[in-house]
């Protein structure tokens, strides 16, 4: 049996420069989340794994207020909803193609400036903020009104 000890020199380091380049999570950058945010985004339209995946990019506020509606929305229709059902699809759509992701942070919150093609006429800032050692989207949402009860108990 004859060993090639030339093809190991070469192959050693090929295997240990792949441990290294480990993929870096989508939510470890604001221009990472966003980018993945608006890729999600774009595959929701009627799957529930796309909606539940561009959910969980959501920061803390948005994600607590989904849940809110999705209570009331699933006592009212009789049956349970996800907090991620709450997303509209049809409520998104992109005016233009992003083409670059610039982000500026202060703290834990960061603005991401979308361009596309025309950065003079194609811009769009969005929001991030770092919750448990990972970037978010900031989603404002308006808040729910409080469930309001009658005295007579509703007779």
């Amino acid at each position: 049996m004859r060993r090639c000890p030339r093809r190991a020199v070469v192959l050693l380091p090929l295997a240990l420069g792949a441990l290294g380049c480990a993929r870096e999570p989508v939510d470890a950058t604001p221009e990472g989340v966003v980018q993945e945010f608006l890729d999600r985004m774009q595959r929701h339209h009627g799957d529930p794994q796309a909606a539940r995946a561009a959910y969980e990019l959501l920061w803390s506020d948005a994600q607590r207020n989904l849940a809110e509606r999705a209570k009331r929305a699933s006592a009212l229709s009789g049956r349970k909803l996800a907090p991620e059902e709450m997303i509209a699809p049809s409520r998104f759509t992109l005016r233009f193609k992003p083409k670059s992701f610039r982000s500026q942070i202060v703290g834990q919150f960061a603005v991401v400036t979308v361009l596309g093609e025309d950065p003079a006429t194609q811009r769009h800032d969005i929001r991030c903020v770092f919750e448990d050692e990972r970037w978010r989207v900031v989603l404002e949402l308006p808040p729910l009104s409080p469930i309001q009860t009658r005295p007579d108990g509703g007779s």
